[in-house]
C-alpha cells in the first residue's frame, strides 16, 4: 500500500471510531427512555411515508395532466416554433 493510502485508511478508520463513540456517547446521554425515542421514530416514519404518498400522489396527477395536453404533432417544425418559444417562456 503507497503512502497516501496509508493516510486515507487511517484517516476512515479515525472516522469510523468517531461515528461510533459518539453514537454510543448518544446512547448513554439520551434524554429520554428507549421506548419513547422509538415511539418518535415510529411517528415521523408514518409521517414521512404520507407525504411521501401526497407527493407522489401530486407528480402523478402533474404528469397525467402534462400528458392530457401535448401539443399536436405536426410535419412542418416553423409552425410549431413560436408556440415553443411561448411555452419556454
Amino acid at each position: 500500500m503507497s503512502e497516501q493510502g496509508k493516510y486515507v485508511a487511517k484517516a476512515a478508520a479515525f472516522i469510523a471510531g468517531g461515528a461510533v463513540i459518539g453514537a454510543g456517547l448518544g446512547l448513554l446521554f439520551a434524554p429520554q427512555t428507549g421506548s419513547d425515542t422509538r415511539r418518535d421514530i415510529s411517528r415521523y416514519a408514518r409521517k414521512a411515508q404520507a407525504q411521501t404518498n401526497r407527493w407522489g400522489r401530486a407528480v402523478k396527477s402533474g404528469v397525467k395532466v402534462a400528458f392530457d395536453h401535448k401539443l399536436p404533432i405536426v410535419n412542418n417544425c416553423e409552425e410549431q416554433t413560436p408556440k415553443l418559444a411561448a411555452v419556454m417562456n
